[in-house]
């Protein structure tokens, strides 16, 4: 029988998650010689590869992805339960990994993380920015922010914001070439500004008023993967965006923006942190869920909202 010690599978899944020996070996405090030798002993003593490897990338292979599977919630356990053990003191520590879009985890880093990381200095927080579903438990993360609708039944989720409502917007430059839309089908005559997802999906826009709806396939000039991005779009006359209504809150208040078919703007519930239901939480994970709830029951109000 082939033994894999606890370090030989640390090194994997860091390797693993970060896709980069370098990156690994930094993250790990060991030169990237050192870890390419122990990687490739451990490959070795299983007698299977764990990597394809080339001078510009580092992919799982078939057996690598079903190891990190087995290993990669497995081992986050253990770190959980050291980090548990460890904030029985008086200040609580360990690290949090959360896996979010940059607009969903925006919320958080302006309202809650500012007064909790001074609260508790022994936290740390790692916010890996993805476009993606990723699955929170395979993929080694303690948390995941997405939109509610979005979150797997077996999750605790902690609601924060508003329900959303998404919105098409463009520029008054825009409009004084392209007469606003006044109606779904008016978008095929319009240079729309599309989002794709890392997973290659165009995201259709689905338009909804008083029980109809209508999902376009629109086309335009631009395709892009950052919602932010898409507001600098459109602010400069590119084109009409899509996107959640709270980040072009701002520029529709100012002017630099309108907002179009606002009768078809579909509503569904707003963001929320979460995390697996059939695992105790580690200390700092549940202090972190605890001081967003109370963020969003009370004081999320006074957190600006603008981009």
């Amino acid at each position: 029988m082939q033994k894999a010690g606890l370090s030989d599978l640390t090194i994997f899944v860091e390797i693993a998650h970060q896709r980069s020996f370098s990156a690994a070996a930094r993250n790990l405090g060991v030169s990237p010689s050192a870890l390419s030798h122990a990687m490739r002993a451990f490959e070795a003593r299983l007698g299977v590869r764990m990597f394809n490897r080339t001078t510009r990338s580092v992919a799982l292979t078939e057996a690598g992805e079903r190891l990190l599977r087995r290993v990669g919630p497995a081992l986050a356990d253990l770190q959980s339960a050291v980090s548990e053990a460890a904030s029985t003191r008086d200040r609580p520590s360990g690290v949090i990994r959360i896996s979010a879009s940059e607009s969903a985890a925006k919320p958080l880093v302006r309202g809650v993380l500012p007064g909790f990381l001074t609260r508790y200095p022994d936290i740390h927080i790692e916010i890996v920015v993805d476009t993606r579903l990723v699955d929170i438990v395979a993929d080694g993360f303690d948390a995941g922010i997405r939109v509610l609708q979005d979150v797997p039944r077996d999750m605790i989720a902690v609601r924060f914001g508003d329900d959303m409502r998404f919105a098409a917007v463009a520029s008054p430059d825009y409009l004084r070439q392209h007469p606003a839309p006044q109606a779904p089908h008016d978008l095929a005559q319009h240079r729309c500004i599309r989002f794709r997802f890392e997973s290659g999906a165009l995201y259709r826009w689905d338009l909804e008023r008083r029980g109809k709806s209508a999902s376009i396939d629109v086309d335009g000039p631009m395709t892009l993967g950052n919602l932010n991005l898409m507001i600098e779009a459109a602010l400069n006359g590119i084109g009409i965006a899509w996107i959640p209504d709270y980040i072009a809150a701002e520029h529709v208040q100012s002017g630099r923006l309108v907002q179009l078919l606002t009768e078809w703007s579909p509503s569904f519930p707003g963001l929320c942190l979460y995390y697996p239901a059939n695992r105790h939480p580690p200390t700092a994970l549940r202090l972190f869920a605890n001081a967003v709830r109370e963020w969003a029951e009370g004081d999320m109000k006074d957190t600006p909202s603008a981009l």
